[in-house]
């Protein structure tokens, strides 16, 4: 039998490297940003075009390479990091493996300029699909710029997994802002299709927070640190602005940004009794830590590390955290949703509780003989109640009829008692625990979820008006302004002609986002809502089908505007709620799968009863 195990090519061999460590183009900025860190850079830009798919591109100021270092940079394994196996657990640098650059020429066109400090002239270098076909010395500025084009022009089948522009926009500023909050002490610069995105200076941890998250985080920063022996803490932790994705939850061991559960779970416990259910706390926390007690070379991407102490450090952790919480006075917010009839009105705060006093009539005699009371006329029942005996002067009138006492001829003179209401006012739908409206339909018992159904006739209505492009819009007095950070800004801007359509006129204006006019049937109060439950959504991987942006954003509309649970309807609400619940095209489920009403018939309830 012939021998089947043969030896890979080489073109083959960094073909499957690259696949494990470039998945798309926010894996090549991660590796390029990395590499200009190493360096030793103070200064880095990053420039792209069309999320990465034409054009990746690093800048940076640091010590740039020899005409030899630069060829051999894109050799598989070849690194200045690592000379023996001891090294690998002492580790100070980004990247150590020597795999990176020679994944990104194998599936990319590749050109690189650099130059050493102190030298008049540098290094050009061009690659294509891991073969040289270029070099030569060239004058450059001094330190090295890696242009990354066309990713994956060998490989087309690896292109056609790519996702939207807006989806590789999302993983790449994921990458960036893990690089940039790993290092608040370095410049950073950001530029998409030629536009400026990101300018950061060299700041604090805090200052730099801010800049990439927006000025919202600035009062919601509660600073945390700790210094053991085993490992040093600090960073911060947001007080009260807490989300439902875990988009601002950021650790970083020894300025690496990493994914830790054990550690997640440390600072959730530690938050135990402030969140809601499905609430996700928000922090950016650093440790510090020996890098013999860590090891981090378990992942292609160097996201995932191992600690050989980690209960140690999960007690430390959540300690630092509980101390935090409890030295700024954070504590859990106000519940406005309680029934006002069960709260304690504020003028009686201050005020003591009195002994109540009781007064009794020493002469009354429950067998004192009255004057008799004239009997009612047997067909009606009558109601009667002892009066005091007349004043004085009342009794000069004694005899006189009286108009204001005559019986009318039209009423009886005492009205007989109603067991039942007329059949005009009976109450046709009830609204049991301002959730749940019961209401009839021939021979069945509705159950609807005010909610949900109330979430289903939104959708449908936004949905028509967006996809028909054109809807009803009412202009505002004072406009309405909201500063969001760069990303968010991102975010919103693809959805700017849904939004119009939808009624919005809104503009953006650097990262301030501007409403001048609204749909007919959204208050003022509940814009702001509304773009949180965008930029929620909005960062999660939604596949791109059609309508979707559009699907997209009549769901969330519906879920931001709708009816919350609490909150009163009166009785010609309800009924017109249920006219239109069941006037849309799917009744039966609301815009997220969920059952909106259940129904119990005639011949159920007998058998319950």
């Amino acid at each position: 039998m012939s021998d089947i195990i043969r030896l890979l090519p080489d073109h083959v061999a960094n073909q499957i490297a690259a696949g494990e460590v470039i998945q798309r183009p926010a894996s090549a900025v991660k590796e390029l940003l990395e590499n200009a860190i190493d360096a030793g850079a103070t200064q880095i830009k990053l420039y792209l075009k069309d999320a990465g798919r034409t054009l990746v591109q690093v800048v940076d100021n640091g010590i740039g390479m020899s005409p030899t270092d630069a060829r051999l940079a894109f050799e598989r394994h070849a690194t200045s990091k690592i000379r023996s196996a001891d090294d690998l657990f002492t580790l100070h640098t980004k990247g150590f493996r020597g795999e990176a650059l020679a994944s990104i020429a194998s599936v990319a066109q590749v050109e690189l300029l650099t130059c050493q400090q102190g030298q008049e002239v540098g290094t050009m270098l061009r690659i294509e699909g891991n073969k040289i076909t270029e070099q030569q010395p060239v004058v450059t500025q001094k330190g090295t710029s890696i242009a990354m084009k066309h990713l994956f022009f060998n490989v087309p089948a690896r292109r056609n997994f790519l996702k939207s522009d807006t989806v590789e926009m999302r993983h790449i500023l994921d990458e960036f802002h893990r690089v940039a909050l790993a290092h608040p002490d370095l410049q950073f610069s950001l530029f998409h299709n030629d536009v400026e995105q990101f300018a950061l200076p060299a700041t604090t941890l805090r200052k730099r927070i801010v800049q990439l998250f927006g000025q919202r985080l600035e009062e919601q920063l509660v600073p945390v640190e700790e210094q053991t022996e085993l490992l040093s803490i600090r960073g911060f932790i947001s007080k009260n602005a807490y989300r439902k994705n875990k988009v601002l939850q950021f650790f970083m061991v020894n300025q690496r940004f990493i994914k830790n559960r054990y550690l997640h779970h440390a600072v959730v416990s530690a938050f135990e009794g402030l969140l809601k259910e499905g609430e996700q706390p928000e922090y950016f926390l650093y440790l510090e830590i020996d890098p013999k007690h860590i090891d981090i070379n378990i992942h292609p991407t160097k996201t995932e590390i191992k600690f050989d102490n980690d209960q140690a450090i999960y007690a430390l952790l959540r300690s630092a955290i509980k101390h935090s919480l409890g030295q700024f006075h954070v504590l859990p917010s106000i519940d406005f949703s309680l029934d006002e009839q069960n709260e304690v009105p504020y003028s009686y705060k201050d005020k003591e509780a009195q002994t109540p006093v009781y007064h009794v009539d020493r002469n009354f005699n429950p067998f004192k003989m009255e004057t008799p009371i004239p009997e009612a006329p047997k067909s009606q029942v009558s109601f009667s109640h002892r009066e005091s005996p007349a004043p004085a002067w009342e009794q000069l009138y004694t005899g006189i009829p009286s108009k204001a006492n005559a019986p009318s001829e039209q009423e009886p003179t005492s009205a007989p008692f109603e067991l039942f209401p007329q059949e005009s006012k009976m109450q046709t739908n009830l609204y049991f625990q301002k959730k749940y409206l019961i209401t009839f339909l021939r021979d069945k018992v509705l159950f609807v979820h005010v909610a949900r159904a109330h979430q289903r006739v939104l959708y449908e209505r936004f949905r028509k008006s967006i996809l028909q492009g054109h809807s009803l819009s009412q202009s505002l007095l004072f406009p309405l302004e909201f500063e969001y950070s760069p990303s968010e800004v991102l975010e919103i801007t693809p959805l700017l002609p849904e939004l119009r359509n939808a009624g919005f006129m809104i503009e953006i204006e650097g990262n301030t986002v501007r409403f001048t006019g609204l749909p007919p049937m959204i208050k003022e109060s509940q814009v702001q809502a509304f773009l949180y439950e965008l930029l929620e959504r909005a960062s999660e991987d939604i596949p791109q089908e059609v309508f979707s942006q559009e699907e997209m954003l009549a769901k969330i509309l519906a879920k931001s505007l709708a009816i919350k649970a609490g909150q009163p309807l009166s009785g010609e609400e309800q009924e017109q709620l249920v006219y239109d619940l069941f006037s849309c095209e799917e009744p039966q489920l609301s815009p997220f799968g969920k059952k909106i009403y259940t129904e119990l018939t005639v011949n159920e309830l007998e058998s319950r009863l």
